[in-house]
């Protein structure tokens, strides 16, 4: 006759060799689909447009010496008003002009000056122009020279460019979704020729980097900024995973 410990011995290794089983088919299961998702490939999707800039910000900014503050301000003042008749000879108008950061500077309160000082004060002003007439802009600055035969000082703090028009494109907002398809649609074509030439299926996305779109200078030159240039060209790369099936 059968012990009855015995049987409860029995029962037990046939519920854990079933167990052990179960959890072997689990295992294997989950490292097949971990198989699975491990096999993907990573395509880049470029979607460009050419655009035209449709606003342009021009600072003028003239500037003037001396050791008298009135005569100095006076100056800058003509020039000043030089630039504004300009300005409205190009057909420029009063509501598209402001004056901004007018600055005095008096070098003798300057604790770390050195050396001699003969014009003790430095005025300037500077006349922001700001319109959405591009080709105006671009065509009144190109007789900017007209400004300096007339004897009217150009300065910038950000070099010689400083004075010149940037030229910058607004409408980003109208074409994002479109270039955004156009770089989808491009990714998965490189993927489904990727999944195709490897004897692969090509499955769902895995992950998705939509990218940045960039305005760039038309010209890809170097030294050449945007903002210098009217035509531009807008960019983005979108980077997808996509998941390969046997």
């Amino acid at each position: 006759m059968a012990q009855p410990g015995n049987n409860v011995s029995v029962a037990a290794a046939a519920v854990m060799a079933a167990g052990l089983a179960v959890a072997g088919w689990l295992v294997g299961t989950g490292f097949a689909e971990g198989r699975q998702f491990d096999r993907y490939v990573t395509v880049k999707g470029v979607s460009e447009r050419t655009v035209t800039a449709d606003l342009a910000i021009w600072p003028l900014r003239v500037v003037a010496t001396g050791s008298e503050l009135r005569q100095v301000q006076a100056a800058v003042g003509q020039q000043q008003a030089a630039v504004l008749q300009f300005l409205a000879s190009a057909g420029i108008p009063e509501s598209d002009i402001e004056l901004q950061d007018l600055q005095v500077t008096d070098l003798y309160a300057q604790a770390y000056r050195s050396g001699p000082v003969n014009d003790r004060f430095i005025v300037a002003q500077t006349v922001s122009v700001r319109s959405q007439d591009v080709p105006r802009i671009r065509a009144a600055s190109q007789q900017v020279g007209e400004l300096v035969d007339a004897g009217v000082v150009l300065s910038s703090e950000r070099g010689p460019a400083g004075n010149s028009p940037a030229y910058l494109y607004t409408g980003l907002v109208s074409l994002k979704p479109e270039m955004i398809a156009e770089a989808t649609a491009n990714a998965r074509d490189a993927a489904e020729q990727f999944a195709f030439d490897s004897g692969s299926a090509l499955g769902g996305i895995r992950r998705a980097n939509q990218g940045v779109f960039q305005i760039l200078a038309r010209d890809n030159a170097p030294g050449v900024m945007a903002e210098r240039q009217v035509e531009k060209t807008v960019r983005v790369v979108s980077t997808i995973e996509y998941l390969l099936l046997d």
